[in-house]
């Protein structure tokens, strides 16, 4: 096997985990299935990882990431502010609309976290991930396009977090439809609505 660095390994392993969680569900994903999806010994993953905390943290964090990065893309700046914030929203719902499995087990690792004692505390970490990377895109947005809020920042950013939340259990459950381009105009109505328009 050839080396690689740490830090890519738990990468391979990251991903390898939210595959296999994906497929097989949270409570059935075990360490030795993880190093097998992933193609390394179980010694490799118990080094990379020193507990079942650790890696649910990864996953959270990495599944997290997955959705901000094409959100990030999206949000560069149109011929305003509404249009850039409903690129931003579509192009969240496109991600949830290509990748269900995923973003059901956001879900299920929020549920496992809380019902296992000693990992409510991941639970919370993951509802602060989402928090946290709402606050990053509101920034982003804020300095290319230079708006003031009627909110503070983590009162929108956690907003935004509970809404996209129930956004995605809603299709999720119901799956797409014609509907759903009129509920994300609505959603960038209201947010386009905090903005400041002072003189």
């Amino acid at each position: 096997m050839a080396r690689m660095p740490l830090a890519e390994r738990r990468v391979q392993l990251t991903e390898a985990a939210i595959r296999a969680m994906t497929r097989d569900g949270v409570a059935n994903t075990t360490t030795r299935s993880i190093a097998a999806e992933a193609g390394v010994s179980l010694s490799v993953f118990h080094y990379c990882f020193d507990s079942k905390q650790a890696l649910l943290e990864a996953v959270m964090a990495t599944i997290t990431e997955h959705s901000a990065s094409v959100v990030r893309q999206a949000l560069r700046p149109r011929s305003g502010l509404r249009e850039t914030v409903r690129a931003g929203f579509q192009a969240y719902w496109d991600h949830v609309s290509a990748h269900p499995g995923e973003h059901m087990l956001t879900y299920e690792l929020t549920q496992y976290a809380l019902r296992r004692p000693g990992f409510e505390h991941l639970a919370r970490r993951q509802y602060e991930m989402y928090c946290d990377t709402y606050a990053e895109l509101i920034g982003r947005l804020r300095d290319s396009m230079e708006f003031e809020l009627r909110v503070p920042v983590p009162v929108l950013a956690r907003y935004l977090a509970a809404m996209t939340d129930g956004l995605t259990l809603n299709v999720l459950v119901l799956g797409p439809d014609a509907a759903w381009k009129d509920m994300l105009d609505t959603i960038t109505d209201h947010v386009a609505g905090l903005v400041r328009h002072d003189g």
